[in-house]
């Protein structure tokens, strides 16, 4: 069951989305050659608990880490762990917060170093493509619509969608209904209602979209090795269009300060 949230609901689940979104850019400050999965890990439970959050996805179905960091091939549900980031990687972080009764859902794929092109390429055709879904998630469209703009732009561009990951619903809950994949057909799927708030995070692959499980059940790899990028914002449905609750602009600020 769908569960639209009213005008307060939403500024609480907003107060989560900030604390999020602060939390990837201070993740920002971290990523670089030398730095292990498991260092980037401490940084978001560490930065979630002295904002007065929990970590969302700690203990969840027993998940034993505070964010999924996922390394080039991998594309989502990374466990954090000793992998030292190299010059040339890509690490996908994704984590959310619960804060005062409300959750909020975030992530971002991060160049480590100096990247390839083909891999500056695909972050940037991945972090567009969820651009191009948000647009769509307005009232009187449906899920399909938003799938589809997702699946169309990127497979243009080469790239391909996975299937078996979807986007969801957050509110009191980490994930809600309804699912929204990046993948599907226009027209179809649940009517968009004003006050529905969705994570919509498209999973994009450099290759092929096949995917696997590791053997720790968690890990999800691409099976022909190519790197697969991940970017998610939670997002409000309001009469007057979509309202992204996440963030970027704080890690926008952090990557500038670096390069500047």
């Amino acid at each position: 069951m769908i569960y639209y949230k009213t005008n307060e609901e939403i500024e609480g689940i907003r107060k989560s989305c900030l604390l999020v979104s602060k939390t990837l850019a201070e993740v920002a400050r971290h990523v670089r050659p030398g730095v292990t999965t498991l260092d980037l890990d401490k940084v978001v439970d560490e930065f979630i608990r002295d904002h007065h959050g929990l970590p969302a996805f700690l203990g969840y179905r027993d998940f034993p880490k505070s964010a999924c960091i996922s390394v080039n091939e991998e594309v989502v549900h990374g466990i954090p762990n000793d992998y030292v980031l190299k010059d040339g990687d890509i690490v996908s972080v994704d984590c959310g917060a619960l804060l005062d009764g409300y959750f909020g859902d975030s992530a971002y794929t991060f160049p480590v170093g100096e990247i390839s092109d083909e891999k500056k390429r695909l972050l940037r055709i991945t972090k567009e493509s969820l651009d191009v879904g948000v647009e769509q998630a307005r009232v009187g469209k449906r899920i399909g619509d938003i799938a589809a703009a997702i699946q169309d732009y990127v497979q243009a561009k080469g790239y391909s969608v996975v299937r078996e990951l979807v986007g969801h619903g957050v509110g009191k809950s980490l994930h809600e209904d309804p699912q929204v994949p990046n993948y599907g057909k226009r027209g179809s799927g649940t009517k968009i209602q004003e006050g529905l708030v969705i994570a919509i995070e498209p999973m994009i692959n450099a290759g092929k979209k096949d995917v696997y499980t590791a053997d720790d059940k968690w890990t999800v790899i691409t099976e022909d090795g190519k790197p697969s990028a991940h970017f998610e914002h939670t997002v409000a449905v309001k009469k007057s269009g979509p309202e992204i609750l996440t963030t970027f602009e704080f890690i926008d600020e952090v990557v500038y300060r670096v390069a500047v």
